[in-house]
């Protein structure tokens, strides 16, 4: 099945997402305390505590951090309660955006993102204008000159729901949330590497935007990434001059 080009995509994000390394650490403090919370303190039986603790060790976290998140979350150690709050809305030329956060104070986090879509040329919009455009599921992003075939039959022996080979020849693995812990492990010892791996918000179709869109549209994602509150911003933008 064939996609739009993602790579340069995936490594404008990432790339994003270095040069604020100095908020990975508080994103990922939030994200492990508040899933410890939801689902207790044992990675073994809570999915999304796993996940968040995989994050921390690729990020090379203290473990002494990644232990006082996950008790803070428990409640052994006292700490913030975060909430978890999600807002959708539209950038440049319609594009849908989602913007995941966690926070302490609801006024104050409405209020930043508000004005990060206003200033940027984009729209706050109602709960569920935008979300049900996108489906929630494990990805996984495998760089182009992976063996498409053997990467296929291994993705779909281990669980995953569809493999999709982009136009540049990167390859997209999806499952379900529930599976992705599965279908990650079994793909690395098959012998194959992800460049990203993640459970994510993808979103059913693209909006492709060139030119002075694509950079309006990179300067609304990167002032929403910016935001202290914010966990994670999903698009259908698709930026073709990312690079």
């Amino acid at each position: 099945m064939a996609g739009h080009s993602k790579w340069a995509n995936i490594q404008h994000r990432k790339g994003r997402q270095d040069a604020k390394r100095g908020k990975v650490f508080t994103k990922l403090i939030k994200e492990i305390t508040v899933a410890a919370r939801m689902g207790g303190g044992d990675a073994n039986f809570n999915p999304r505590l796993r996940l968040a603790i995989d994050k921390a060790k690729a990020e090379n976290m203290p473990g002494d951090n990644v232990k006082n998140a996950v008790k803070r979350g428990t409640g052994e150690l006292e700490g913030v309660n975060y909430e978890e709050i999600r807002y959708e809305g539209y950038g440049i030329a319609g594009a849908s955006v989602i913007v995941d956060c966690m926070t302490d104070n609801r006024v104050r986090t409405v209020s930043e993102v508000r004005h990060a879509f206003a200033k940027h040329g984009g729209n706050l919009g109602t709960d569920g204008s935008v979300a049900f455009m996108f489906k929630h599921c494990g990805l996984l992003l495998f760089s182009p000159g992976t063996d498409e075939g053997k990467l296929m039959d291994a993705a779909l022996e281990a669980g995953a729901e569809d493999v999709v080979t982009s136009d540049d020849g990167s390859i997209e693995v999806l499952c379900s949330p529930g599976d992705f812990h599965a279908v990650s492990e079994a793909l690395t010892k098959a012998g194959f590497k992800a460049e990203l791996a993640e459970i994510t918000m993808k979103p059913d179709a693209e909006t492709v935007l060139t030119g002075d869109d694509a950079a309006k549209m990179h300067k609304l994602l990167d002032a929403l990434e910016s935001l202290d509150d914010v966990q994670e911003v999903y698009t259908s933008a698709v930026m073709d001059d990312a690079a």
